[in-house]
């Protein structure tokens, strides 16, 4: 195993999968000489040229139709959309393009393109670049919608949205990009639907996505030290969803909280929710409490910004009123 930062792991498993296939490339804005606002491309330039590390115009919908067209004839793209904020303006190439050609061309044509962007909070970067807009992808058929909250997770994840010939969204949450966790060094990867259990337990299910995930862990371990036992799932795939992992666990532990940064809203939160209720009812307590973002713009002072979305606080205060 080896211990590296979330960002670390981005530019680690990319130049694993640029030296492995040469038909991958990495397109976006400032990924080359930059090395991405984050550092997670730095040095790639360098190693592999311009013509596989790609600095693109400051258009998202040139460089995402770029990254189809290609796709569409043989390569395998990753088009970094930097900040999720920006992806409306790709999204008729992701969405009305894209993600319809296989079923178009009735399976004779294949999309294999990874778009990779970051999402959430953290950063006190105001309303524009801070929304957590994942609900919308969930609804697109045809679209593999992921989001890792570990190195690992990250590393797995993202071989196999390289590896797939479907497209994939991959949202990365920027106030990850720092934390650390333990990674295989083994080339291996992460079927898509397919959750992951962070903490076992027996008296309440947590399902968290992304960041909320470590948001859920912090919560976890507080209430454990008053006597409650948390289990905290990670989905890892919006879509394809692990039904029947979360299913399981709200079997045995029969209470329910859905955590995400995303407002509740028309959202994910519902879907999983609803999973729940349709196929745990007999079994649960309560009905499923959940923990969302505000349905707001996120503010740009720092207080404001915290107060808008979950942290761990929130999570301990719907555990114990549902375990009440």
């Amino acid at each position: 195993m080896a211990r590296m930062s979330y960002r670390d792991a981005i530019r680690e498993t990319t130049a694993g999968e640029l030296r492995r296939d040469e038909s991958v490339y990495l397109i976006g804005e400032d990924v080359g000489r930059w090395g991405n606002l984050f550092g997670a491309s730095a040095g790639l330039l360098e190693e592999f040229g311009p013509a596989r590390i790609c600095d693109s115009p400051i258009s998202e919908a040139a460089m995402t139709g770029c990254a189809i067209g290609s796709a569409l004839y043989g390569m395998r793209p990753i088009a970094e959309i930097m900040y999720i904020d920006f992806i409306t303006i790709a999204m008729d190439q992701m969405i009305n393009h894209g993600v319809k050609y296989h079923q178009l061309s009735n399976g004779q044509v294949r999309v294999p393109v990874v778009f990779r962007t970051q999402g959430g909070v953290g950063m006190r970067n105001s309303s524009q670049h801070s929304q957590s807009l994942e609900n919308w992808f969930v609804n697109v058929p045809g679209l593999i919608v992921a989001m890792p909250s570990t190195p690992a997770d990250l590393c797995g994840l993202l071989r196999s949205a390289v590896r797939s010939d479907n497209p994939v969204l991959l949202i990365e949450h920027k106030s990850l990009y720092f934390t650390r966790g333990e990674v295989p060094e083994d080339d291996y990867t992460i079927p898509f639907g397919v959750a992951d259990i962070k903490r076992p337990g027996e008296d309440v299910t947590i399902i968290a996505t992304s960041w909320m995930v470590l948001q859920a862990l912090a919560a976890a371990k507080t209430l454990a030290d008053e006597g409650i036992s948390c289990e905290v799932i990670d989905p890892r795939t919006l879509w394809p969803l692990d039904k029947q992992a979360l299913v399981d666990s709200v079997k045995r532990t029969k209470n329910c909280v859905v955590v995400t940064e995303a407002p509740a809203e028309g959202g994910w939160s519902g879907e999983a929710a609803s999973v729940v209720h349709e196929q745990c009812f007999a079994e649960l307590r309560k009905p499923v409490r959940r923990v969302c973002g505000m349905r707001t713009g996120i503010p740009y002072g720092t207080d404001l910004e915290k107060a808008v979305v979950p942290d761990a606080g929130w999570i301990c205060d719907a555990v114990r009123e549902l375990l009440a």
